[in-house]
C-alpha cells in the first residue's frame, strides 16, 4: 500500500513509466465506458422507438465490462483505494505495517502472476482452437479473453510499483 497525498488523492509515483502507463489505462477505461454508455443509449432508442434490438449490445456490453472491471481495478489500486483494511492496519506499529505491506504486494504479485499464465494458456488455446462465440457477431474467443490477462497484468505492474515505492520509503527512513 503506497502512500497517498490525501489532499490530492494521488499515488505516489515510482516514476515517468508508471504514470504513462497510468495515463494510458485512464484513457482505454475512458474510451470502454463512453462506448457502453453509447452502445446501451443506442439499443434503448432502438428498442423504445423502432421496436428492433441490436441483438449484439448485450455480447458487447459484457466485453466492455469486463475489460472495465480489470483496468479500473488496477487504477483503483494504484490510487490506494483497494485491497485494504484501513482501520485494522493503522492500529499497528509502523514497522509492522511495512512488513505487512511487502507481504501483502509479494503474495498479491504471486497470485497475479499465476492468473496471468492461466489466463494466457485460455487465450492461446482458444485462438489454436478457433474458439468462437455462439452468438451472432460470432467473435473470435481469444479478442474478449485477451482482457483477463492485460488486465491483471495491469494490476501487476501497479503492484510491482507499489513494491518499489514501499522499498523507497524503507531506504529513505
Amino acid at each position: 500500500m503506497s502512500e497517498v497525498d490525501l489532499q490530492a488523492g494521488q499515488p505516489v509515483s515510482a516514476g515517468r513509466l508508471f504514470d504513462g502507463v497510468a495515463a494510458l489505462v485512464r484513457f482505454i477505461t475512458g474510451l470502454a465506458l463512453v462506448s457502453l454508455v453509447l452502445l446501451v443509449c443506442a439499443e434503448i432508442v432502438s428498442r423504445s422507438f423502432f421496436s428492433y434490438s441490436l441483438k449484439v449490445m448485450e455480447e458487447l456490453a459484457g466485453y466492455l465490462v469486463v475489460g472495465l472491471t480489470l483496468f479500473g481495478a488496477s487504477l483503483s489500486l494504484r490510487s490506494n483505494s483497494l485491497f485494504q483494511v484501513g482501520f485494522v492496519l493503522h492500529a499497528l506499529p509502523a514497522a509492522l505495517q511495512r512488513v505487512l505491506n511487502l507481504l501483502f504486494q509479494l503474495i498479491s504479485l504471486g497470485v497475479c502472476a499465476v492468473l496471468i499464465w492461466q489466463t494466457g494458456k485460455l487465450v492461446l488455446s482458444s485462438y489454436a482452437r478457433g474458439n468462437v462465440a455462439p452468438t451472432t457477431l460470432m467473435t473470435p474467443l481469444w479478442i474478449p479473453q485477451l482482457l483477463v490477462p492485460l488486465g491483471l497484468s495491469m494490476i501487476a505492474i501497479f503492484i510491482i510499483e507499489q513494491l518499489i515505492v514501499t522499498l523507497r520509503a524503507k531506504r529513505a527512513e
